[in-house]
């Protein structure tokens, strides 16, 4: 991130009423605008984490994060860049009964409008810029979406300064605050299982997702790096369930593994395989790349590939 750039994040937050798609807006008070709902970026955060966050600051609804639809950039007042990304969030009906969204200071009010009144109502062009690529996403029958996610295991003590198993080498500190780091966002695209290698350090890796999930990941060598030195890994069995599964999930393993994960999804999606894949699975340590897959039909391909490293 350029220093020099106000970083924040928000989203097209959308449902359906009576199989009509409706749209979120939000009136600001200060401002006596209407916009999108999004956000500045808290210290510490990632991007994904801030959308959620602001999402429901503003809103009330907790929502998780689909597809990315696109990045605004514009120049503020103060001759700083601020530059905006968004993703697609749907709010489901028990999000929105939850809600306890009142008018407020920040918010005046909130309402729900179909696409074509969004346009009109919005007070910015770069939003409606946003709805462009969302509408995109429409006319190509992507709506509803889940991830698979791709995680490379935190910082590791080195090799050279351990004397156990390889497969026994635990995080450093560092690695530990990656994998704290990494939790809010992990959660913002709405993950619901965890499989992992069994390798200690990939352990350690998920262990702070699954506390604040309540969820026990699953642990197989089917992803180790010692099965996938020797030739007893079996990527395809691992990625071919969860993508059945069509529920949100994270796959951790390590740096060698990774590509085989990638082309993994790409094959059984039905996706043709190119260089991106390779970039998508360059990983440093704490960091993922999210693969967007169609809910009801995954083996139209994957839609999108999104990568993320930890600020820890």
């Amino acid at each position: 991130m350029s220093e020099s750039a106000v970083y924040a994040a928000g989203g097209v937050v959308w449902r359906l009423i009576d199989g009509k798609l409706r749209l979120l807006l939000i009136h600001r008070t200060k401002y006596r605008d209407v916009t999108l709902p999004k956000g500045k970026v808290d210290p510490g955060e990632m991007l994904a984490q801030t959308a959620a966050r602001e999402i429901f600051e503003e809103t009330g609804i907790r929502v998780i994060l689909g597809v990315p639809v696109g990045v605004s950039r514009y120049q503020m007042t103060n001759r700083k860049t601020k530059v905006v990304h968004y993703w697609s969030a749907e709010a489901t009906d028990q999000a929105i009964r939850q809600s306890a969204f009142v008018p407020n200071r920040e918010i005046a009010a909130i309402e729900w409008v179909s696409l074509k009144k969004a346009r009109a109502r919005l007070s910015y062009p770069v939003d409606v810029e946003i709805l462009d690529e969302f509408e995109r996403l429409i006319a190509d029958g992507i709506l509803h979406t889940f991830p698979i996610i791709a995680l490379r295991h935190a910082k590791a003590v080195a090799r050279s300064d351990w004397d156990g198993a390889d497969a026994s080498r635990p995080l450093t500190p560092r690695g530990q605050a990656q994998a704290q780091n990494i939790v809010g966002a992990l959660r913002a695209f709405g993950t619901r299982r965890i499989v992992t290698s069994d390798a200690v350090r990939c352990v350690e890796t998920v262990a702070p997702l699954a506390r604040a999930l309540s969820r026990t990941p699953r642990q197989t060598a089917l992803l180790s790096q010692d099965a996938w030195e020797d030739g007893t890994s079996d990527v395809r069995a691992v990625i071919g369930k969860r993508i059945r599964s069509g529920k949100a999930a994270v796959v951790c393993s390590h740096g060698p593994v990774l590509p085989d994960i990638l082309r993994e999804i790409a094959l059984a999606t039905g996706t043709m395989q190119g260089s991106y894949l390779s970039s998508a699975a360059d990983l440093p340590v704490g960091a993922f790349s999210v693969v967007h897959l169609s809910a009801t039909n995954p083996g139209s391909g994957i839609i999108s590939i999104e990568t993320h490293a930890p600020n820890a």
